[in-house]
This record gives C-alpha cells, structure tokens and sequence, in this order.
C-alpha cells in the first residue's frame, strides 16, 4: 500500500473546488454572497460566454485591508464564525471559507480591495492556486472580484459544462434568487455587454418580484404574512386555481437565505391541494423565519439545503398559514360573485357562461367511413377474459364536427373489421348499451359481460393525442393568427429557452414576436387551441424546456411530449353528454393505436364482469 502523506494546499483546494465550485453559477453564488455578508447595498455581476470567459462580481461593502485580503485566500480562513456554537447562530450566507480559495486554485483570479481609511486599495492575482503578484491599486471602499479562464487548471472540468446559453441561464437564475433574497440591495447582471436586468432598491418584495419575474407574474401573487411563537412566515403566494407545470416559480427562503427546501415547498403544495387543478405547481415567494438555533444550514457543501429541527412543527405552521390566507381570498372571491349577480347580464356574460358552446374539445367527431356499415370490435383490457363488445355508432347520428376538433385519428383501414374476423364460440359480441354519466367523468355502459366505466377525460385525450401525433408527425399543423397578439412576459432564464428553441415552436404552428427585454406577443398559434389557452399553454411548453422533457437532440420525442402536453390542454368535457356523443367518442377511442390507456399511462375504462359484481354484493 502506498505511503500516507499530507496533500498540498493546492490539491487540496482544487478538491474543495470539485465540490463547492459545481459550475459557473456557483462561483457567482459564493461571491454574491460575500458580497452580501459585507453589507453592501450596490452589487454588480457580469460575465462572458456563459461564465467561461469572465465572472465580475463587484459591490460597495465594507472591503478589506491587506493583510485581510491575504488571508482571505487561505483555506477555512473566515470572518463569519470563530467557535463552533457559532454554527448555531448563523446570521450570514457564508461561513466555511473554502470559496475564494477553491475558486483561486481553478482559474485566474484577481482581487481588489479597500477598506474605509485606507489610502490606497490591493489588488492580488492568482493563476491555477499559484500567486502571481500583490500590489497597491486605485479603487473605491469595497470589493471587485474577477474570475476569468473558470478550470484552467482543470481543463477536464470544462468537457463537463454545459453549453454558453445554459450556464448562462443557471447565472440569470442564482443572482435573481439573491436579488429577491435581499430587495434592499441594488443588482445589476449584465450579459456579453448586454444588461439582463438592473433593479434598484425595492421597498418591498413586489416590486423585486415585478421587476424581474414580469408584471404580469406579480399581478397574480397576494401578500401572506403569518407570525406564531418563534416562526414567521411572510412574501407573496399565487391566487387559488393559477398554476404552473414546474416548479420553478416556487422559490423558499430560510432566515433569507435562498434554499431548496423539501420540507417548505411540499407544505406549500399540500395546501394548495383544493386550490390549483392536479398536475400543476402554486407559485410563490415565501420567506421563513425562525431561530437559528433550529435550523442546521451546514449539511450541504453548498449551502443549497437545510434541515429543521422538528420538520412536522414547521410543515403544519405553513400549512396553517397559507390555508388560512387562502380560504381569506377565497372568502373575497365568494363576496364579489355575490355582488356580481344583482348586476344586470349582458350578451357576452351568457356567452361565458356557455364555454362548451365554443369548446373545441368538447368532442371530435369521427369520420369512421364503416362506423354505420361495420360496427367496430376490439379487445377489452384483459384480452383472454371473456369480455368482448361491439359498439355500432350509426354514421348519421354523429354530430358535426366543432371549428378546431380532430378528425378521424386512424384510417378506416385502421380499424379492425368483424367480417375479416375468426369468430370465437365462447365470445358473444353484444353492443354497448349507454346508460349515463356519472359525476360528470365517467360514462356507464351496459354489456351483456357485465359493466363498463368509461373515463371520458383519459379516452378524449388519447384521441386528441395521436391525432395531434400524427399531425406533428407530417409537419402540417395548420395555425390561425390572432386577431389581438397576446401579450407574455417571461424571467430571463425562459426567455433564453423559448429563443434556443424558437424554430421548433414555429413548426408546430406557434409564432411568438420578441418584443422588448423578456417580452413577447403571441402572434399565431396552431389551429387547433382557442387564443385563451396560448399564455398558459407556452409557460407549460416552457416548464417541459426547463425539465428536458423537449431535448432538441431527439425531434420525434419533442413532438410526442408536445403532443402529450397538447392533449392534455385541449380538452374540454362538456357538462352534460348524451348517447350519441358517447358512443362515437367510443368508436373514435378504439380507432386509435392504443385504446386502453391514456397517453400517461391511466387506463380509458374498466370493466365490472357479471362474476365481480356477484363477488361485491357477496351472491
């Protein structure tokens, strides 16, 4: 076995780096937050190439002298902590003191500094962890860090970065966590000689939140704020029933400090279970507080997660709080519809209240050239088991088809003939006898075999799904302009998303307009989405971006997520649904490819047999 020996300074810092210093961004977090601790109230951060080339990060705090300069680049050098009780009062973002000389070891770095009194600043430069001068230089009180050639000495690490624009997205996306964390303070990020955004002092986090995130996010954010022995939780919560397919707008602080809290945002999503639809995330911006005491900030090297003393006390306040706050709004909401209906209707207030009238997904009607001729069979979701059914929908009993609904998903010759069939003695192919439909979802059936329930929701979107499919799949996805653009408003990071992939969206009938810094109108969308659903459709398009659900690498996965996302979004169940649309949407549901499941997997129907339901009722 080799000799045990002490590593150098060197190699024990670039070990330090591998493990702080993950990517670019976390060079721009280390410093912002030095930054911070040293009380600035002006901080500014530029980089190049994604942070490749150069990272600034310069503020107006207390700096340093020279001899506190130097010893800042040694390891678990720290003006933060001196004991170890100290870790648990931590009233600063920094602690550890490994990030200026991890950053140091792996690129070349210069530091320059000065402290209020001293005549003249330092400037120190440090090439791959080896010092190459330290002199006097001009500057005013505080400090600016420059950080150029990020892994010279590693050149290894540089194959694992990622490309310019997403390196770049994750540093748009950590200096605008700090820039909400601390709205007092002035941020401006600037990108390759472009500003990204330049915020000033903010009073309050609204105005933080509208300047970075867009107008039209904050106007859909309320304030909480809730306060119990020992804890406090305030900021901004989105209103009941808006939601979001990500994550990404659900953004949590501890004692100011941006974390990825578990605990925090599954208490938020818990409570709003009754208030956004299933699937979709809350947004909100919610600040906790608490002793220091019962928070431990030190079990992450980078300080991205923390760990509460008791997670069910802190997890039951923030339910507490928000569905306190919601059931208020709610309350409000209740009072002014109240209100509402003493006013005198109007032509368009009965339109509205007749969506399905305009509804393109109420129901596609079937162009089946035999559904009057030849009824269509199929297997049931247990093809050896004795169910099988015929369900005849006469061709001149299918309704018209809406302006944008789906025509037929599959050819005629997609559908199983019975004529071409081998008949199976043991199998009685009687037809589908409609009884009604219950709790608005679920259409019953009568067979001769037993019961059928039908999900009437999971079988309209597995027939938008592989029409929309096949629709991708050809390239003609026919679009309508809008007669009035619609305005969409993104942070930075989505707009670099919806750039990088703007020629996709243009083939598949989306045409958006940029129109100012984060700013867009949606000028035309495909044929088959009604203008209203354009806004949430594309934040949902931008949230599968965000998730790498829409990898550019592999076109026919992109098409089949965006028509899965399509179909989820295009239905529209009218409220009430007779035998006629019933059956057809069953012809048109067992036309398709796959008509057991839905495109995520959920199963389109069930069956009862006449010996289960002997089973149930114990016969």
């Amino acid at each position: 076995m080799a000799k045990i020996r002490i590593l150098s300074d060197r190699v024990a810092n670039q070990i330090a780096a591998g493990e702080v210093i993950e990517r670019p961004a976390a060079v721009v977090k280390e410093l912002v937050e030095n930054a911070l601790d040293a009380g600035a109230t002006r901080i500014e951060v530029e980089f190049r190439h994604g942070g490749r080339a150069l990272m600034r990060v310069e503020d107006n705090g207390s700096g340093m002298a020279r001899d506190d300069a130097m010893l800042a680049l040694e390891r678990h050098a720290t003006s933060k902590i001196a004991e170890a009780d100290d870790l648990n009062r931590l009233a600063s973002f920094g602690f550890r003191g490994e990030a200026l000389p991890s950053i140091a070891s792996v690129s070349r770095f210069t530091l320059q500094t000065r402290a209020a009194g001293d005549e003249a600043g330092t400037e120190i430069l440090v090439n791959g962890g080896k010092f190459v001068h330290v002199r006097d230089c001009g500057r005013p009180v505080g400090t600016r860090i420059e950080v150029a050639d990020l892994f010279n000495s590693v050149p290894a690490r540089r194959k694992f970065l990622k490309t310019d624009a997403t390196e770049a997205a994750h540093i748009v996306a950590c200096v605008r966590l700090y820039a909400l964390a601390c709205p007092r303070v002035a941020f401006s990020l600037v990108e390759d000689g472009r500003p990204v955004f330049r915020s000033p002092q903010c009073t309050d986090l609204a105005g933080r939140v509208a300047e970075i995130f867009g107008k039209q996010l904050a106007a859909e954010l309320v304030p909480i704020e809730t306060t119990e022995p020992g804890v406090r939780l305030h900021g901004l919560i989105g209103r009941p029933g808006l939601g979001r397919a990500t994550r990404h707008e659900l953004v949590t602080f501890v004692n100011t400090r941006p974390v990825d809290s578990r605990t925090l945002k599954y208490a938020l999503i818990e409570s709003y279970h009754e208030s956004v639809p299933k699937g979709r995330y809350p947004m909100a911006f919610v600040f906790f507080e608490c002793d220091p005491a019962a928070v431990d900030v030190n079990v992450h090297p980078a300080k991205r997660e923390v760990r509460f003393r008791s997670e069910p006390a802190v997890r039951g306040f923030v339910i507490r709080a928000v569905l306190q706050r919601l059931r208020e709004l709610n309350a409000l909401s209740a009072t002014a519809a109240t209100t509402s209906k003493h006013q005198p209707s109007t032509p368009n207030a009965q339109l509205l209240s007749h969506p399905s009238q305009f509804s393109p997904g109420a129901l596609p009607a079937p162009a089946l050239s035999n559904a009057g001729a030849n009824p269509v069979n199929w297997p049931t979701a247990n093809p050896s088991g004795p169910l099988y059914a015929t369900v005849a929908a006469p061709a001149s009993a299918l309704p018209h088809s809406p302006p944008r609904a789906p025509p037929s998903v599959a050819p005629a010759s997609a559908a199983p003939n019975p004529a071409t069939q081998k008949p199976n003695s043991k199998i009685q192919n009687p037809a589908w006898r409609f009884l009604g439909v219950a709790h608005g979802d679920y259409a019953l059936f009568e067979t001769a075999a037993g019961l059928v329930l039908l999900d009437r929701r999971a079988a309209h979107e597995r027939v938008w799904f592989e029409w929309l499919s096949a629709q991708f799949r050809d390239g003609a996805v026919p679009g309508q302009r809008l007669l009035l653009p619609v305005p969409l408003e993104l942070d930075p990071v989505a707009t670099a998303l919806l750039l990088d992939r703007g020629e996709f969206l243009r083939a598949h009938g989306f045409d958006l307009a940029e129109f100012g810094r984060n700013f867009f109108r949606i000028e035309s969308v495909p044929d088959w989405m009604e203008p209203g659903d354009a806004e949430p459709f594309v934040r949902d398009l931008i949230g599968g971006l965000r998730d790498g659900r829409l990898q550019g690498d592999n076109a026919d996965a992109a098409r089949e997520q965006l028509a899965r996302l399509a179909a989820a979004r295009a239905i529209r169940l009218p409220a009430a649904a007779g035998e006629t649309e019933m059956l057809a949407l069953v012809a048109q549901l067992f036309a398709t490819r796959s008509p057991l499941t839905s495109p995520a997997g959920r199963p389109t129907f069930i069956e009862l047999s006449h010996a289960e339901l002997a089973r149930q009722f114990q016969k």
